[in-house]
């Protein structure tokens, strides 16, 4: 299972961690998935959102 956002096509990211002496380290910053129950088609369904459109929905109302 990848960690993406299935809405909104949210992924991680990559990038480097650097020490105090400025030494570079690949690094990545996953997306803060999280399990929800959301009604499709009248039918509860259970997928994995980021918190972000999780807040996002809410706000619109859609949740």
């Amino acid at each position: 299972m990848s960690r993406k956002d299935p809405i909104i096509g949210k992924g991680p990211q990559s990038g480097n961690s650097r020490s105090k002496a400025m030494n570079a380290t690949k690094r990545k910053w996953n997306v803060n998935l999280q399990n929800i129950t959301i009604m499709i088609n009248g039918k509860p369904k259970k997928v994995r959102l980021s918190t972000s459109t999780i807040r996002t929905m809410k706000r619109k109302g859609i949740l």
